[in-house]
C-alpha cells in the first residue's frame, strides 16, 4: 500500500468537511472494494475517510410508507431485521445471498449502492423498488442514480445517509450467483408498486438498468410464464470468462421468472 492520512469522524457534516478539504481523499465503509484495490496498488489516495465511526448513518427505520436504511448499515443487519422481513421481505432475502458471513457483516448498504459495480446485488433492488438515495446534499430518485460501471450521479464531496425503500405490494428477488464471489452473474429484482411493475437487473449490464420488455410483459400478466416467453436481445450486455452476453440474455428471463414465483 501507499501512505495515506486516516482520518476517523464523529459525523456525516465532519466528514463532507474532511472530503472536500484533502487532495484525493476516498471514503471508505465497509471497505470491501476499496481495501483490495489499495492493497494491490491500484488505489492511491492521499486520505482515507472512515465513516464506521458514525452513528447516524447506521440503523434501520420503518417511515414514510416503507423502510429507511442507513448507509453504513451491514448486509447481515438488513438480512436480519425484523422490520425489513415483515415490510419488504425481499430485501431481507436479497442482502442474504450477498457474499460470505464476512462480506456480510463488514460491506454495507451505502457503500455498495455508491460502488455501482455492475455484478452487486443492492442496485438492483433500488432501481426494483424505486427507492430514494439520501445524501448530505439532496435526494436523488433510483432512476437517475446509477449511470455506468462505477459511476453513479453523486458529486464530488457528496456521501450517501441513507436510502429510502417504498413499500411494495409485492417484490421478489432472484439470481444465478458466481459460485465463487456470490456476485451476481444475472439478477432480476421484481416489484409491483403503487406505481405500476418495476423490473431491475444486475449482472448483466455496464450497471443496474430495467427492463422495459420484461416490465410490459408482466404488467399485462404478473405470472411467471409471462416472462419466460420473452426474448431479450444481447445487444450490450456483458460478457466475459463466466458468461457469454447471449447466456445473460436467456439467464435474466429465468431469473426474473424466478423472481416473479418468489413474489408471489
Amino acid at each position: 500500500m501507499h501512505d495515506f492520512g486516516y482520518h476517523r469522524p464523529a459525523s456525516a457534516a465532519d466528514a463532507a468537511g474532511l472530503l472536500a478539504g484533502k487532495n484525493e481523499a476516498k471514503i471508505v465503509a465497509g471497505g470491501m472494494t476499496l481495501i483490495p484495490t489499495l492493497k494491490q496498488r491500484l488505489a492511491q489516495p492521499s486520505d482515507l475517510i472512515d465513516l464506521g465511526g458514525i452513528a447516524e448513518l447506521k440503523g434501520i427505520k420503518v417511515e414514510s410508507g416503507g423502510i429507511t436504511i442507513g448507509a453504513m448499515t451491514t448486509h447481515a443487519d438488513v438480512e436480519r431485521s425484523t422490520d425489513v422481513r415483515k415490510t419488504i421481505p425481499a430485501l431481507a432475502v436479497l442482502a442474504s445471498g450477498i457474499g460470505d458471513p464476512l462480506v456480510r457483516n463488514r460491506g454495507t448498504m451505502g457503500g455498495s449502492v455508491a460502488n455501482s459495480d455492475p455484478a452487486a446485488d443492492y442496485p438492483a433492488a433500488v432501481l426494483g423498488l424505486g427507492a430514494t438515495v439520501r445524501t448530505n446534499k439532496r435526494e436523488i430518485k433510483a432512476d437517475d442514480f446509477f449511470k455506468g460501471m462505477f459511476e453513479t450521479a453523486l458529486q464530488d464531496g457528496e456521501i450517501i445517509t441513507a436510502i429510502h425503500f417504498p413499500k411494495p405490494e409485492k417484490a421478489g428477488y432472484s439470481k444465478f450467483a458466481n459460485p465463487a464471489s456470490r456476485y451476481a452473474i444475472v439478477g432480476v429484482f421484481v416489484a409491483r408498486t403503487s406505481g405500476g411493475i418495476r423490473v431491475a437487473v444486475t449482472g448483466a449490464g455496464p450497471c443496474a438498468y430495467r427492463s422495459k420488455e420484461l416490465e410490459g410483459a408482466l404488467s399485462a400478466n404478473f405470472t411467471p410464464d409471462a416472462v419466460k416467453a420473452v426474448k431479450l436481445s444481447a445487444d450490450g450486455l456483458n460478457s466475459d470468462l463466466h458468461a457469454t452476453a447471449e447466456y445473460r440474455a436467456h439467464l435474466i428471463s429465468v431469473m426474473a421468472s424466478r423472481a416473479v414465483a418468489a413474489a408471489s
